[in-house]
């Protein structure tokens, strides 16, 4: 097979996979569309980047300790009922903020709390159904299920934040929150079809014994470590994310239809870069690929801070008008960067599914969901508080160049990493 195009064996192979697809499909598009409204909501009760930044900054603890537990339950007990629970609260928290926004009874801390709660449920899921992928497929298959997920992605992402901007614009938080609520119920279908699937080898209940026996792994792991270390090195000093509803407002224009446009950019570059994943999943030497498409990353973060550097000197001409050539600019430099992390994270979650055993499985991608999730809040952080002492450009400017030099050491002084093979899987 010499396509350029997705690989879709995966779906051919098993129907269980398939189904478990379209359900983190659909539940994970409506979590993207209430995360964007959540950060406009509270943009709108604040006028604060700062308090957007902590939206997604509130949740990090509470996000770190359920996914380090999530993963020692999802090696301890059968997954399907592990990721099914999970499933369970994110229905719940989001139902409830539905439902607070529709009786004008919503507040800053219950967006918060809400955000918090869903966060930490869906750290526990991801890392419960990352486990359970490598029992669905065969190895060979598991860099294109990961370029699959790479269009789930794409499509949540892409879809998620645009019709976020356009219904906040239109008609309100209350629907917006509310399609969420009905598109969730995919997730359901996704995990309810699954067989029981317990964790193979020696279990250890959860508890500190679990723990100590996860970071004993992890440490003999040196290519696991590396690319937790490259990813939250990514996300960290590369995710503007928390600075997108002030550039629609205050530099850009366009308010929450440029939000979403960037966000959605994003999203547009995943998509495209798994759509076209043929010949990527193909290649064999996964810390080359993982270093070459982080320092992509962030080249493409660097590009979009010259963006909006120039930005300051080509302001909108009103209060109410869009500077279309610089959006177009920006989400080019953004589409950039999701399809360079897309190849990043293709490499990297076969990386975990295919070294790492099962029985320890939950546990180490419980870590890998902390640090893909927990790196972009880190990169609110840095971003959101960078940007209230300086400017809104200079994060992104100085956050690209850092990547980049950082990655090219790193991945230097450590050769093991540089030459990992597929072929031959070593944690």
């Amino acid at each position: 097979m010499n396509s350029a195009l997705i690989d879709l064996r995966p779906f051919r192979a098993s129907a269980a996979f398939s189904r478990l697809w379209v359900g983190s499909t659909l539940g994970g598009l409506g979590g993207q569309l209430t995360l964007v409204t959540i950060m406009l909501h509270v943009f709108e009760l604040t006028g604060s980047t700062f308090a957007v930044s902590m939206v997604v900054v509130a949740g990090l603890i509470p996000m770190i300790l359920a996914g380090l537990y999530g993963g020692m339950l999802a090696d301890a007990f059968d997954r399907r009922v592990v990721g099914l629970t999970a499933a369970v609260f994110s229905f719940a928290s989001t139902l409830f903020l539905a439902l607070l926004t529709w009786s004008h009874l919503e507040t800053i801390w219950w967006l918060y709390v809400l955000s918090v709660i869903n966060a930490a449920a869906s750290s526990v899921s991801l890392a419960t159904r990352s486990a359970i992928i490598p029992r669905l497929l065969p190895r060979e298959l598991l860099a294109s299920a990961s370029a699959l997920n790479g269009i789930t992605i794409g499509v949540m992402v892409m879809v998620g934040p645009a019709l976020a901007g356009v219904l906040v614009a239109t008609t309100g938080y209350g629907w917006t929150y509310t399609i969420d609520v009905i598109l969730m119920l995919a997730m359901f279908m996704g995990l309810w079809t699954l067989p029981s699937l317990r964790p193979e080898g020696t279990v250890v209940r959860p508890g500190l014994e679990s723990l100590v026996d996860g970071w004993r792994f992890l440490k003999r792991a040196g290519n696991i470590r590396m690319q937790y270390i490259l990813d939250i090195i990514a996300m960290t000093f590369g995710q503007p994310v928390a600075l997108y509803p002030a550039l629609g407002t205050v530099l850009l224009g366009g308010g929450a239809v440029t939000t979403g446009a960037l966000t959605a950019a994003v999203a547009a570059g995943t998509f495209l870069s798994s759509l076209f994943s043929g010949r990527v999943v193909r290649y064999r030497w996964h810390g080359r690929g993982i270093q070459r498409a982080i320092q992509v990353y962030g080249a493409s973060i660097l590009a979009f801070g010259v963006v909006l550097l120039i930005g300051v000197w080509m302001p909108p001409a009103s209060e109410t008008a869009v500077n279309l050539g610089l959006v177009i600019a920006a989400c080019i430099a953004l589409a950039a960067s999701g399809a360079a992390d897309n190849i990043s994270s293709i490499y990297r979650s076969t990386m975990m599914q295919s070294s790492v055993p099962d029985s320890i499985r939950g546990r180490l991608q419980g870590v890998f969901v902390i640090v893909v999730t927990g790196g972009p809040r880190l990169g609110a952080l840095y971003a959101g508080t960078l940007a209230t002492f300086t400017a809104l450009w200079f994060p992104p400017l100085l956050g690209g160049f850092i990547v980049i030099v950082l990655v090219a050491l790193l991945v230097r002084l450590t050769p093991r990493f540089r030459d990992y093979d597929a072929e031959n899987p070593a944690p």
